[in-house]
């Protein structure tokens, strides 16, 4: 029988995620509209992103945070292309974007000593192979795969090598080791549900010592440049950013990490998003013909988690458009590179009541596809 509870927020897209609860645009502090960023009041604003940032995940002291162009990806190519060179490079790879850093290592870098560990999508790397005399690239949480690091037991504490850390989909929702991470990035559309075009560079001292005694040899665009005469560019951690940014978005990001210190800080926020895994992993334990696409329960991601569905590639695209139809869920396809099969955001925004009320509604349109 088809449900009839809806849920009042359909939005489950991963990225550019839901806004968060009770968000209303014309509440968004915007007497920085039309002025520039680079006056006091503009820098102010920048210098706060930063700032609060920091703040609220609690990072360690000599970590810096940076605004910069092109989202998650303009972040950690900023990064490759500034750090790497200097010694060998492993790329740890199980799934679309982690593929996407070791192309751009291998084919657009051309780093002779490289190395790249794969695994497959549901899977995880062995990290046991990691060399940590080389510099180590990699993603936190797997966003195409639904499959995360569970935790930082394999990186050394007295490693050679830096760790450059995609964490797009992870910041806010998930316990990251930061001493354990060199450099961090992430944008703001993810589980604070912002949005795009921006990213943030999170840098700790041992990046910053590399970025000051070593130059690559290869030429850096503009965008890329992270220092000036041999010295790290210390306004880009203020808010002085390389080039202009949306003060409207910034306006938008201020607002969403108000809400998080609002509802208890990150420790609140990674709650709200395990206790959004925990409905779907019920839902799964309760129905033979869904599974996650993570094997190992330790590695399931608790933002964009990802379901095989016993159902042919065509089957899948039909369930993903009646429930859209429905008005009940919109944008839960998995990613274009990866299996057939649905990818729900669990991050922080959405509420658990509004997956509660997806589940009936998901098991009803496996019932009509499946029929």
């Amino acid at each position: 029988m088809q449900p009839t509870a809806k849920p009042k927020n359909p939005n489950f897209s991963s990225g550019p995620c839901s806004k968060r609860p009770g968000y209303d645009v014309s509440a968004l502090k915007l007497d920085t509209l039309g002025r520039s960023h680079r006056s006091a009041l503009g820098k102010k604003a920048l210098g706060l992103a930063c700032s609060e940032t920091a703040r609220i995940l609690g990072l360690p002291e000599g970590y810096r945070v940076g605004v910069v162009p092109g989202s998650d990806t303009g972040a950690v190519e900023m990064a490759m292309w500034s750090l790497l060179g200097q010694r060998g490079v492993d790329v740890l790879a199980w799934e679309s974007f982690g593929s996407g850093w070791a192309t751009d290592v291998v084919k657009q870098l051309k780093l002779a000593n490289a190395r790249v560990l794969k695994a497959d999508y549901g899977d995880i790397v062995d990290f046991s192979q990691v060399d940590f005399e080389n510099d180590v690239v990699f993603t936190w949480n797997g966003t195409t795969s639904g499959v995360k690091v569970a935790n930082a037991d394999w990186i050394p504490d007295d490693r050679a090598g830096l760790t450059i850390c995609d964490a797009t989909s992870a910041v806010f929702a998930m316990d990251l080791p930061w001493a354990k991470l060199d450099v961090v990035t992430f944008s703001w559309q993810k589980v604070l549900g912002g949005e795009g075009a921006h990213g943030m560079l999170i840098l700790g001292p041992r990046a910053v010592a590399r970025l000051e005694s070593y130059s690559p040899p290869w030429p850096l665009p503009k965008v890329f440049r992270l220092t000036s005469g041999g010295k790290l560019s210390e306004g880009i951690f203020r808010g002085e950013t390389i080039n202009t940014p949306s003060m409207l978005c910034v306006a938008d990001y201020l607002d969403a990490l108000t809400w998080i210190e609002a509802i208890g800080g990150v420790k609140a926020a990674i709650a709200r998003s395990e206790a959004n895994l925990a409905v779907i992993a019920d839902f799964v334990a309760a129905n033979d013909w869904i599974s996650f696409l993570a094997k190992d329960p330790a590695t399931r991601s608790n933002t964009s988690v990802c379901l095989s569905v016993q159902l042919d590639a065509e089957q899948v695209k039909k369930l993903v458009k009646l429930l859209d139809s429905e008005g009940v869920a919109f944008d839960i396809g998995s990613y274009k590179d990866a299996p057939a099969g649905i990818r729900i955001w669990c991050g922080a925004t959405v509420e658990t009541a509004d997956l509660q009320a997806l589940m009936p509604w998901l098991a009803w349109a496996y019932q009509q596809v499946a029929a």
